[in-house]
């Protein structure tokens, strides 16, 4: 099955744009789909494969962390084609 994820990796420490930054660049390396806007990140891909590798990815984010938090939403389907009609 198809699902669509928004991410926002929110480190909650002084210098937390490196963080985000090599967390970001972990999913443009897959090979999902990733879109990105200001306030979060979105990944598309099969159920089966792309939640074990969201849950490296943030495994590997939280272990060179002391203190982070992972905002998460999942869609069952894929949205990386929506365009607003309004």
């Amino acid at each position: 099955m198809k699902i669509s994820v928004e991410l926002t990796l929110l480190p909650l420490q002084n210098d937390f744009e490196t963080p985000i930054i090599n967390f970001i660049k972990a999913l443009r390396n897959s090979d999902f789909t990733v879109l990105e806007n200001p306030l979060s990140t979105q990944i598309y891909g099969d159920f089966n494969t792309l939640m074990p590798f969201l849950t490296d990815e943030i495994r590997n984010s939280f272990e060179h962390q002391e203190h982070v938090v992972v905002n998460m939403k999942i869609v069952k389907s894929d949205r990386s084609t929506y365009e607003p009609t309004f």
